[in-house]
């Protein structure tokens, strides 16, 4: 059993910067592959970003390459989601999810957080 808690969100000027954290709990944690999902308003939820267990590989959407830097720290239960040059189609409800496998479909991932909310202004 892993349990995920999101913090970081908040509201950002588009050109900006913020840094999502994730904390997990539960043993078997640094075994997970982690992702980041992200849901607005009336769309269905998208893949972000992953990394690996061992967090030798990284995957990011197409729409975050080169603006977003997924990253963990297995000693700290921790996972987080740098996110520069932020655009107003970045606003989201940000979640955290863990699988046994990386993956960037939500419906591979065994567990998820309640998610934070990132709003990006124009």
């Amino acid at each position: 059993q892993v349990q995920l808690v999101e913090s970081g969100g908040g509201l950002v000027q588009a050109g900006g910067s913020l840094r999502l954290s994730c904390a997990a709990s539960g043993r078997s944690y640094s075994r997970y592959a982690m992702d980041w999902f992200r849901q607005a308003p009336g769309k269905e939820r998208e893949f972000v970003a992953a990394i690996t267990w061992s967090g030798d590989v990284l995957n990011y959407a197409d729409s975050v390459k080169g603006r977003f830097t997924i990253s963990r720290e297995n000693a700290k239960n921790m996972v987080y989601l740098q996110m520069n040059s932020l655009k107003p189609e970045d606003t989201a409800v940000y979640y955290c999810a863990a699988g046994r496998l990386s993956s960037r479909l939500p419906e591979s991932m065994d567990y998820w957080g309640k998610g934070t909310l990132v709003t990006v202004s124009s």
